[in-house]
């Protein structure tokens, strides 16, 4: 990227990642060979949750598990409308309503205590999103799925490691999705996976990725529709090789926090990330507040010097193509709108070096 020195995100891609897929290309299979079940195996296990099901991305896990639980036409699935717009877009793309609730300022998960409020009789399952890198409040979000008979999928594509009370981001509901896009804990380049404690989502997430097909792979017949939401052998093999590194690379993801978290303390208008009670964060993005308007005035600043930044993230309901569908407008969700106002992307990656982050803390505080 011309003119940036330093990037927000990079994937950390070493020599055994480079053999992994080279040995795939100098093998037979380019598609669905045994990579692909040896990574679904070993991510099941990382999780320890019984089964998983490689797909294209984690926007078409998202799909693949809102078809899987029979979401569709009229149904109601709470959501957060702070998140990437893909844990919304795949609620419409089966013509299902997303009905926000706002978040917890300080975590910007979706707000427990604000979701009864919101069931009613079209209410089909909450759609939970474990931000930026820790989980929401669980405990809370599964005793009214459970009152009210929802069920729960986890977008948990930002929180790959992350736990509640020590357990896994994405094996609290009846279905959880990770994405394994370039800027991730880990990365396959594009891909996702689905995750599950039941036999009957898992054949049917299967089925549904690859044309509607049963497992026992009768050439060209399809039982049901079904997509083609397939991962490749490439990507499934730089998978296994990523996750055997991913608690080091997890780790250090959390030094370079800890390192903002140092740089950033004395400064008045910076709020720096919050950790929930219980929670533990694996840091897919490290995002401040900029709490005295200049914002903006930073990102123009760090993009001059170099310094690759985000506004992170805008309030689902306020895009236009939302705004059209809803009639949404400013203020429904105000703790959401005052976040995505304030809120700012910091780089970090794996290899990123300490004087890299002093020298981006210390233009932020010359703004």
């Amino acid at each position: 990227m011309r003119g940036i020195k330093i990037p927000i995100a990079k994937p950390y891609i070493d020599v055994d990642d480079k053999d992994s897929v080279l040995k795939v290309l100098e093998s037979d299979f380019l598609s669905g060979g045994p990579n692909l079940s040896r990574f679904e195996k070993n991510f099941a296990k990382f999780l320890d949750i019984p089964f998983a099901c490689a797909v294209s991305s984690g926007t078409a896990g998202l799909h693949l598990a809102v078809k899987t639980l029979g979401i569709d036409d009229g149904d109601e699935v709470i959501t957060t409308p702070f998140s990437f717009i893909a844990s919304s877009n795949c609620l419409l793309y089966e013509r299902a309503r997303p009905v926000f609730v706002d978040i917890e300022e300080t975590t910007f998960n979706i707000d427990p205590k604000k979701i009864e409020a919101t069931v009613t009789k079209r209410t089909k399952a909450i759609l939970v999103v474990h931000i930026f890198g820790q989980t929401a409040q669980m405990d809370e979000i599964l005793k009214i799925a459970k009152k009210h008979n929802l069920m729960i999928i986890e977008d948990a594509c930002e929180s790959l490691g992350a736990t509640y009370k020590g357990k896994m981001a994405g094996t609290f509901g009846d279905l959880g999705v990770f994405a394994f896009y370039p800027n991730k804990q880990m990365t396959t380049g594009e891909g996702g996976m689905i995750v599950t404690r039941f036999k009957k989502h898992l054949n049917l997430c299967k089925s549904l990725r690859n044309q509607g097909r049963n497992e026992d792979d009768k050439w060209l017949e399809s039982e049901i529709l079904g997509y083609n939401y397939r991962l490749d052998e490439m990507s499934a093999a730089l998978g296994i090789s990523q996750l055997k590194k991913l608690n080091w690379m997890i780790e250090e993801r959390r030094e370079i926090a800890r390192q903002y978290n140092k740089q950033l303390a004395n400064m008045q208008w910076v709020k720096t990330p919050n950790v929930g009670i219980d929670r533990t964060h694996t840091w897919f993005v490290y995002v401040i507040r900029v709490t005295n308007g200049k914002r903006d005035a930073v990102v123009k600043r760090l993009f001059k010097k170099g310094i690759q930044t985000r506004n992170y993230l805008p309030s689902i309901h306020l895009q236009p193509f939302m705004r059209k569908m809803f009639n949404y407008n400013d203020g429904d969700f105000p703790i959401s709108e005052k976040v995505s106002s304030e809120t700012l992307a910091l780089p970090i990656f794996v290899g990123l070096k300490a004087k890299d982050i002093k020298y981006v803390c210390d233009e932020i505080r010359k703004v």
